[in-house]
C-alpha cells in the first residue's frame, strides 16, 4: 500500500505565499513523474504543475512565474511553492505520483485566497 499525504494548505490574503508539501509512505517505488492538481466545486481537476524524473517541469499558464514545483522521485517527496496568490487559486490541491503502471493520489489540502 502507498499513502500520499499533503500538508501546507490554509488561508492567505491575495498576494501572499504558501508552500505545499507531499510525501509518500508505505511501499516505496520510483516515480516517473509527480504533479500537483487542483479542483474547485463543480469543476474538473486541473493540472497545476508537473515534474518528471529528469527534472523537467511543466506549468499551467495561469500559474507560470508564480508557482514553483520541486521534488525527489526516489525519496517520493514533492513541494509546490506558491507566491503572488490570487483568489482564483482557491481550490483543493492534490498531489499525485506516477509509476510505470498507474498513479497514486493524496487526499487533498485546501487553499483559500481571500481578503
Amino acid at each position: 500500500q502507498v499513502h500520499l499525504a499533503e500538508s501546507g494548505g490554509g488561508s492567505v490574503q491575495p498576494g501572499g505565499s504558501l508552500r505545499l508539501s507531499c510525501a509518500a509512505s508505505g511501499r516505496m517505488f520510483r516515480a516517473v513523474a509527480m504533479a500537483w492538481y487542483r479542483q474547485t466545486p463543480g469543476q474538473q481537476r486541473e493540472l497545476v504543475a508537473r515534474i518528471h524524473d529528469d527534472s523537467s517541469t511543466r506549468y499551467a499558464d495561469s500559474v507560470k512565474g508564480r508557482f514553483t514545483i520541486s521534488g525527489d522521485s526516489t525519496r517520493l517527496t514533492l513541494s509546490l511553492q506558491m507566491s503572488s496568490l490570487k483568489p482564483e487559486d482557491t481550490a483543493v490541491y492534490y498531489c499525485s505520483m506516477d509509476h510505470l503502471t498507474g498513479s497514486y493520489w493524496g487526499q487533498g489540502t485546501q487553499v483559500i485566497v481571500s481578503s
